[in-house]
């Protein structure tokens, strides 16, 4: 026991000194939050100096930011690849809303599920960015705005006919799901009666891609009845307030 201890600090050690800083950062601010961290707290888990910090990154928010962009990087990467394969198959048509949608879903869940827990830290994170005003606007639209409208613009050319507000909805809707399912709270698993559990991503998965379409495209024939509701509505109106022949 003693010598696995010895041996995975050794390896710890190994790392580069930014790298450490950076993972440790991101498992304190996961846990904590931003403003229940100090960088004493961070570089006393990393076993190194404050002062490499100033180093590497500046501040603390400074650091903050570096940790939140080192992984979304790699999403917005294999995000973006799997929707422009999802594109290619479906030329000349465009692709289904399963499709789309499992393309923006899958390396976060796929890397949630099976990336270790560096990638279990940084999903926490991201889901307490874009929960707060003071972070999420700035953060979340700098590091993923890009790759969000090359995943609506592939939504609107799926569903032509749906008004964008309809799409943008839909979006906040989704983005709403994955918040609460990488916050991983076990709520689910007390309200199932442990029928289901929240950290089953695998379950989550094979779920949230339907359902999250069926979403869309309940959104769009709303929108696609609203004026012909509209239009009945006038007809009838018109026709109550015709003069009646007398007999």
């Amino acid at each position: 026991m003693l010598q696995r201890t010895k041996t995975k600090l050794k390896k710890a050690s190994a790392r580069p000194g930014k790298e450490r800083i950076l993972d440790a950062a991101e498992e304190l601010f996961a846990q904590r939050g931003f403003y229940g961290v100090s960088l004493r707290d961070i570089t006393q888990a990393a076993g190194v100096d404050v002062a490499l910090v100033s180093y590497h990154f500046g501040g603390k928010r400074d650091l903050f930011t570096a940790v939140f962009e080192r992984r979304a990087e790699v999403l917005n990467r294999e995000r973006l690849e799997l929707l422009e394969e999802v594109r290619r198959r479906a030329l000349p048509a465009a692709p289904s809303l399963e499709a789309i949608v499992n393309a923006f879903l899958q390396p976060l869940l796929e890397r949630s599920a099976r990336g270790g827990p560096g990638w279990k830290s940084y999903f926490a994170l991201v889901a307490y960015v874009n929960n707060s005003p003071e972070f999420g606007p700035l953060m979340m639209t700098r590091h993923f705005d890009p790759l969000v409208d090359r995943f609506i613009a592939t939504l609107r050319e799926a569903l032509p006919d749906c008004p964008p507000r309809e799409i943008y909805w839909g979006y906040q809707f989704l983005t709403g799901a994955l918040t609460l399912t990488f916050a991983e709270t076990g709520r689910l698993d007390k309200l199932s009666d442990g029928l289901c559990r929240s950290s089953d991503l695998d379950s989550v998965h094979e779920r949230l891609a339907p359902y999250v379409a069926a979403g869309f495209r309940a959104l769009h024939a709303r929108a696609a009845a609203q004026p012909a509701a509209a239009a009945a509505t006038a007809h009838t109106v018109r026709a109550a307030r015709k003069p009646r022949r007398r007999a």
